[in-house]
């Protein structure tokens, strides 16, 4: 991209080349995003038949002064470029215009045809640049709000840090800030403050008189060194970091390192072995915590309190460190899970507990919970006692046997140890919903056969007496029918 060294080769390529030479013709594109402010019509109407008197530059931007205003300006933008027709000129990484190109290129902004037969083009292939036509370039924007160019009007060191020490950027945002200091680009920064072994997101005003003096400078070298060598790049001093800082690609100068990171809105290489933070920023920086994360020691239960749930639960539980086996009254279990507090992570704790069988505590630890007028506000902090012995938790009884007892109390104090564990007690607390729901269904299926049985009983029943009724009906019909016939047999006899 364009920078000071890289205008200036431009510059100096048209004061060798056209300078006192009139302009016979002129082409310029019809773009108004490159050609500002201005028909192209009127653009060419303007310079015509005008003689070029100079070439100036400030920062990154140049103007032709013809014998008579207005004046051709050109600000480079990202791509832009000087091409004389038959003259070697200096070509950068972006210059996307080839030898071997049509002529003018079709990349061309600005075309013009001097007496001699010259031509000289200015060509912007990605069109960020702005060619414009002005009276005064220098008395309006941009070339107005420009500071003092890095070449030309390079600062004192006390003017320097004064002006530093009111500033409060990275002092990479506050190179490439053009009202600043003009013409420093991206690359000549991160050369610079290599040179200088300063941090790009060093804060400007934390800088010492030793290092602004140095940054100065660095600055001055490397802007004359690259204009000294025509922006030639392949000319630039093997040592510098220009020659390994593109494409982001991992790679060493001098056996260092090179690292990117973006200071000042823009990609910056620099050597974090060479150019570390100073002052304030590197304390802050060393305080920072490392990208792995301090798991803790597994061995120690810490239920934090519920601080976040404060304002919507006044019921908080403080921060009990427990070194045994925990014992929690029914009474605090029922009113935690009435709370409704489904994220109170003690809650949740208090009734796992309360689903496994109530054990016995060790009697070194103080399980008392201050449970006045029945409502448990708070656990007695509770500090970490000496594990008992096994013969304590377990003495031997006579008549049983000992290893078994020892054993049983062995299992014991390893589930007490478990129970610390919050994976351990997560575990157990699925496993005993898992039971738990195992169980309701079959609560649910034992109902659901019972239910069929009862329904089937019924059935049978109302089929047996529907059945019952039939057969009686059939034998009273059966009994009239008989005794019908009876009585008119009767009544036959009696009349014969």
């Amino acid at each position: 991209m364009p920078e000071l060294p890289e205008v200036e080769a431009a510059r100096r390529a048209i004061e060798e080349n056209c300078l006192g030479k009139r302009i016979k013709n002129s082409t310029v594109a019809d773009d108004p995003k490159v050609i500002d402010g201005v028909s192209p019509s009127d653009f060419e109407a303007s310079i015509v038949g005008k003689r070029i008197v100079a070439a100036h530059r400030k920062g990154k931007n140049m103007w032709l002064q013809l014998d008579s205003p207005p004046f051709p300006s050109f600000q480079f933008g990202m791509t832009g470029a000087v091409y004389i027709k038959g003259v070697a000129v200096t070509k950068y990484k972006r210059s996307a215009v080839k030898d071997t190109d049509e002529w003018p290129s079709k990349y061309s902004k600005f075309f013009v045809a001097l007496d001699d037969g010259l031509e000289f083009s200015f060509t912007d292939k990605r069109r960020f640049a702005k060619v414009r036509l002005l009276d005064d370039p220098v008395s309006v924007p941009p070339i107005s709000e420009l500071g003092p160019d890095a070449l030309v009007d390079p600062m004192a060191v006390d003017e320097f840090c004064n002006s530093l020490s009111k500033k409060k950027i990275g002092i990479k945002a506050l190179l490439l800030d053009q009202s600043f200091i003009s013409g420093i680009g991206n690359w000549m920064a991160d050369e610079i403050l290599y040179q200088a072994r300063i941090h790009p997101q060093q804060s400007a005003s934390s800088m010492s008189k030793e290092n602004c003096s140095t940054l100065v400078k660095c600055i001055n070298e490397v802007t004359n060194s690259a204009v000294g060598f025509d922006a030639d790049s392949l000319c630039f001093p093997v040592e510098w970091l220009f020659h390994f800082r593109w494409g982001k690609k991992p790679g060493n100068v001098n056996g260092k390192k090179i690292e990117f990171i973006t200071a000042g809105g823009r990609t910056t290489a620099y050597v974090p072995e060479l150019q570390k933070l100073c002052g304030d920023q590197a304390l802050k920086e060393a305080g920072k915590p490392s990208k792995g994360i301090d798991r803790g020691n597994p061995d120690d239960d810490v239920e934090k309190i519920g601080n976040e749930d404060e304002a919507t639960n006044s019921k908080v539980v403080k921060c009990t460190k427990i070194s045994g086996a925990k014992k929690i009254s029914k009474k605090w279990s029922s009113k935690a899970e009435n709370s409704g507090d489904a994220n109170d992570k003690y809650s949740m704790k208090t009734s796992r507990a309360n689903n496994h069988p109530k054990k016995e505590s060790s009697p070194s630890v103080d399980d008392s919970v201050d449970d006045k007028d029945g409502d448990a506000k708070s656990f007695k902090k509770i500090s970490k006692a000496k594990k008992p012995s096994n013969k304590k938790l377990s003495p031997k009884v006579e008549g049983l046997d000992n290893s078994e007892n020892d054993s049983d109390t062995v299992d014991r104090s390893k589930k007490t140890r478990g129970a610390k564990n919050p994976r351990i007690l997560r575990k157990t607390n699925e496993d005993n919903e898992n039971e738990t729901e195992n169980q309701r269904k079959q609560t649910r299926g034992k109902n659901s056969a019972k239910r069929n049985r009862e329904e089937s009983n019924d059935y049978e029943d109302k089929v047996n007496e529907e059945m019952n009724g039939k057969q009686m009906k059939g034998a009273s019909s059966a009994k009239k029918t008989v005794a019908s016939g009876q009585s008119r047999k009767q009544q036959r006899a009696k009349a014969i």
